[in-house]
């Protein structure tokens, strides 16, 4: 069966992953982490994505992002992993590909699960045995929204802004919701539907994405997932 075109909807929230060639590590030093994002600040800027939350993890990538356009998201990651790839090689005397395909993603049903990915996304290091808690770990967007130091790569979405009047009540709210947590249902759920390019919400925003876009946007239904779709999602936290 033909794979159907990614998915991408203008000004509505990505979630996306990007992984390492078979569990290859990607960001082996500060050098790497400060590298990568310096061109994500960059692209993201050239290609009008709003970058919302990220996490870097060794051997993966998480984004929540919104594009202005269709294209923007797809551009903006390739034309990172034009950068960013050849930086890898020459640095650390390696040839070859660097990541495992093409990055996954899903559109976000943002009234009711944009926090939840973007908690999933900074908790990422905890849930891989890396940190203790999500403001320890400096290579995502954490600090950012409970106020440790502000990230230029970062657009606030709206949803947080409505968190609270002040900057102090946004944050506090903000690490409640994170330190609330993400249910291991969720998870799963969300990490499945990203790898496999289905849209995330209810079934109202997945009825009403189909109408817009005139085509399928989930599962016809739902079944056990494929071994090497298990394989995969055991390797994304």
């Amino acid at each position: 069966m033909a794979r159907l075109p990614r998915l991408v909807i203008p000004n509505q929230p990505h979630h996306v992953i990007q992984s390492g060639n078979d569990g290859l590590v990607i960001f082996r030093d500060i050098a790497d982490h400060t590298a990568f994002l310096s061109r994500l600040k960059d692209a993201s800027r050239q290609f009008k994505v709003a970058i919302h939350a990220y996490v870097l993890m060794p051997t993966h990538l998480h984004l929540l992002a919104s594009p202005s356009d269709v294209e923007g998201l797809g551009k903006m990651m390739q034309w990172i992993g034009r950068s960013y790839v050849p930086y890898f090689n020459q640095k650390h005397a390696r040839t070859g590909t660097l990541w495992q395909g093409r990055y996954k993603a899903t559109v976000i049903d943002p009234e009711r699960y944009f926090m939840t990915c973007s908690a999933y996304i900074e908790l990422n290091p905890v849930r891989g045995g890396i940190a203790h808690t999500a403001g320890e770990y400096p290579w995502s967007s954490y600090q950012h929204h409970v106020g440790i130091r502000p990230d230029p790569i970062i657009s606030d979405h709206p949803l947080y802004w409505s968190l609270g009047n002040t900057p102090f009540e946004r944050e506090a709210a903000y690490k409640a919701r994170v330190e609330n947590g993400v249910n291991e249902d969720e998870v799963s759920r969300l990490t499945e539907a990203t790898l496999k390019g289905w849209a995330f919400g209810s079934e109202q925003f997945q009825s009403a994405l189909e109408k817009q876009v005139a085509r399928r946007v989930r599962p016809a239904k739902r079944g056990r997932p494929a071994r090497k779709l298990a394989e995969a999602r055991t390797k994304i936290y």
